[in-house]
């Protein structure tokens, strides 16, 4: 019962999301915006109190606490900037799982599924970066947002 519910709610808020994909977006920007705030308030009351015990820990979470503010306070005001981050941190990705294949492929004679991982490694990483170069533009990410809760809430509804 719980998973139907939350299928076909994914299902609805997909579908609102590709029928509005921006405003699908500044609502998936705010939210992240506000975690990544909180997460950076914690940081800083912690690298205070950390001042008393060690100095260098104090002021490493201190720095790191306001870096992590100034990002999510972009994120609130900015969703160009969730959609640069998503673009770039797919990009990464991608990336890493090419490089990954690769090494996976190298590796065959050693490992007998290699060559499989390695093809997938290559084709899902390529996957990635083409998914990043879509997530820089605001809509088509916002729309990439949409099919992902509409596909969510499919798989919770058949579970």
């Amino acid at each position: 019962m719980k998973n139907t519910v939350l299928g076909i709610l994914a299902i609805i808020l997909g579908l609102i999301v590709l029928a509005f994909p921006l405003a699908g977006l500044v609502a998936a920007s705010v939210l992240t915006g506000f975690v990544v705030l909180m997460i950076a308030v914690w940081l800083l009351i912690v690298g205070g109190s950390q001042l008393e015990v060690s100095k260098k820990a104090g002021i490493m979470n201190l720095i790191l606490g306001i870096i992590v503010l100034i990002v999510g306070i972009g994120l609130i005001f900015s969703p160009a900037l969730f959609a640069f981050l998503a673009g770039f941190l797919l990009y990464l990705a991608g990336i890493f799982m090419i490089i990954a294949g690769i090494i996976s492929l190298a590796s065959r004679n050693e490992f007998k599924n290699a060559t499989w991982a390695g093809v997938l490694g290559i084709i899902l990483g390529l996957l990635y970066i083409i998914l990043g170069t879509f997530a820089f533009d605001p809509v088509y990410l916002g729309v990439l947002i949409g099919v992902w809760l509409v596909i969510n809430g499919i798989f919770a509804f058949l579970e």
